[in-house]
């Protein structure tokens, strides 16, 4: 009976409390004491965790996407929601606002608990190490520092000994440095701000199946010293266990976990978990293309004192994973995930949008009318280059994106709506053409090279509205827009009254961006001109499966 009572109590809860929302499309966790991987099919590549008591925290690489560093909590390891992000803007602003900087920023960042603060390293491959720290996960976090110059150096973790000092794993990035396939240790101060010593190669994949070795992290376990780092290509590769006595090696080596004959290629770097319960996981990425780089959770168990990732072989150490398994233990009965549609009803933006770079508020603004406002950005290139692009990650590899807005036009050329952003695009927007709109698709392939898009004309709108008074007029387009994705493909529809939806355009395959996956969102935009900016009004955005 108190079962039941607590039930109903919960059920009545507002649905805007913490830890309500639950996707249409995926959930990991199958209500019966397992889950199916992935556990996060979105794109969070590069993921660590870190466990303090019973919660556990995430972040992954954000590269140029603002506001980056997100951090994800859990009290399971398998229902995760969106707690807030780490860092507002990427430093320096010089280097990231204005036109995007793609697949430049934050890479593999560390998320560790010391000393009562969170901290998260990372490299930046231009500028060198950054870190940040926060007395909570959720923040404030403090401003970032650079805390090592040098270029091509990424994927740090580091490492606080039994006694007190501090060291500092990382690989190194082959477009900055001119080398890669090593691993690298050095000493930091006690603080973990600074480097004492000089870096020592620890581990060398060149020449080797190991090759491309990167995305070390670094541990400690019964004396031993960790490494745990993949080796073999993003999605061809696997999962390597390095164990030494002392922090500069020299490092035995075993391969714990590959694909298999399963269908998680490259089970790729992540996060080695050991929970208050006495149990080890590990959470890794698996590389979908276009869909990006989704997290999966595999159990760890331990062979001879090497870590044996996912299924256990009849004889060695490498581990293949599985696609379901027992959740973990916990406490915790929570079903949750991170939110994907958005009412914009709330006076902060939802915390799964991101930008392509340094946020302006002439980018768009929050309302308290109930929709977000998104101003035109005036360029005549293609849309790789807009910065105001608002977008969130793909949540499944099937979906619905649906999508109420309203253009107001003030001047010829002005346009709005939704994308599948990539290296390759495709939007379909309504643009203003005289006294009336047009609907139109809009189509660029290899739009990191600059070309333009394809455009094809599919539907002249009359207007639905216009302003009161002739001061900077506008006229108007109230219209709903859809995109439904299934197997890579795009298809779009419109509907003039939210109930009615006609399929147009052609299909579209989705293509990945610069070490991201596609994205989902919207555009505004209008020819480069010293006309008032239009901007589409976003009433609401809906993922349904």
């Amino acid at each position: 009976m108190m079962n039941k009572v607590l039930c109903a109590l919960f059920l009545m809860l507002p649905i805007s409390v913490s830890g309500q929302y639950r996707s249409k499309v995926w959930c990991a966790d199958k209500g019966d004491g397992t889950y199916v991987n992935p556990v996060l099919n979105a794109d969070y590549s590069d993921p660590d965790v870190v466990a303090v008591g019973d919660d556990y925290y995430l972040t992954s690489s954000s590269f140029n996407c603002v506001p980056g560093l997100p951090i994800l909590h859990s009290r399971d390891l398998v229902n995760w929601e969106i707690i807030g992000h780490a860092l507002d803007r990427v430093w320096p602003d010089s280097l990231y606002s204005g036109s995007p900087a793609h697949g430049k920023g934050v890479w593999a960042p560390c998320i560790r608990f010391h000393n009562g603060e969170y901290r998260i390293y990372w490299g930046d491959p231009d500028q060198g190490v950054f870190m940040v720290k926060a007395k909570q996960p959720q923040g404030p976090w403090e401003p970032p520092k650079l805390i090592l110059s040098g270029k091509g150096i990424i994927d740090t973790s580091p490492l606080w000994d039994d006694d007190g000092r501090c060291y500092l794993v990382n690989a190194w990035a082959n477009s900055r440095s001119g080398f890669a396939s090593v691993i690298t240790v050095r000493e930091m101060n006690a603080e973990g701000t600074r480097a004492i010593s000089e870096p020592v190669i620890v581990f060398d994949g060149n020449g080797t199946e190991n090759r491309t070795c990167e995305g070390p992290k670094f541990y400690k376990r019964g004396g031993w010293y960790w490494i745990w780092c993949p080796a073999g290509g993003v999605s061809t590769g696997f999962q390597l266990a390095l164990r030494s006595r002392s922090p500069f090696g020299p490092y035995e080596v075993k391969k714990v976990l590959a694909q298999g004959h399963t269908p998680v290629n490259g089970p790729h770097q992540g996060a080695w978990v050991h929970t208050k319960y006495g149990e080890d996981w590990f959470l890794h990425f698996q590389d979908k293309g276009a869909y990006g780089r989704v997290v999966h959770l595999q159990p760890v168990t331990w062979k001879d004192n090497w870590p044996v990732i996912g299924r256990v072989p009849e004889r060695d150490y490498c581990g293949t994973p599985y696609l379901s398994y027992r959740k973990p233990k916990s406490e915790s009965i929570l079903v949750v995930t991170p939110e994907e549609s958005d009412a914009f009803d709330l006076p902060r933006l939802g915390m799964q949008w991101q930008w392509q770079a340094n946020y302006e508020p002439w980018f768009g603004m929050l309302t308290s009318l109930g929709f977000f406002r998104l101003f035109t950005f005036k360029s005549n290139g293609n849309f790789w280059s807009v910065p105001n692009l608002l977008l969130q990650k793909t949540p499944a590899d099937s979906f619905t994106a649906t999508a109420k807005l309203k253009l107001v036009s003030k001047a010829e050329g002005q346009l709005g709506g939704i994308i599948m952003m990539g290296i390759d695009y495709s939007a379909l927007v309504v643009k203003r053409v005289g006294e009336g709109f047009v609907l139109q698709q809009m189509t660029c392939q290899n739009a990191d090279k600059g070309h333009p898009a394809t455009v094809v004309p599919l539907a002249d709108l009359p207007k639905t509205g216009q302003d009161d008074n002739t001061y900077q007029f506008a006229i108007h387009e109230e219209i709903y827009l859809r995109m439904r994705v299934n197997k890579g493909k795009v298809h779009f529809a419109f509907s003039r009254d939210g109930k009615h939806f006609m399929e147009v355009g052609e299909p579209f395959k989705m293509r990945e961006g610069k070490w991201i996956g596609a994205k989902i969102g919207f555009v505004a935009q209008e020819p480069q001109a010293k006309s008032n900016r239009g901007w589409i009004d976003i009433d609401w955005f809906n993922i349904t499966d």
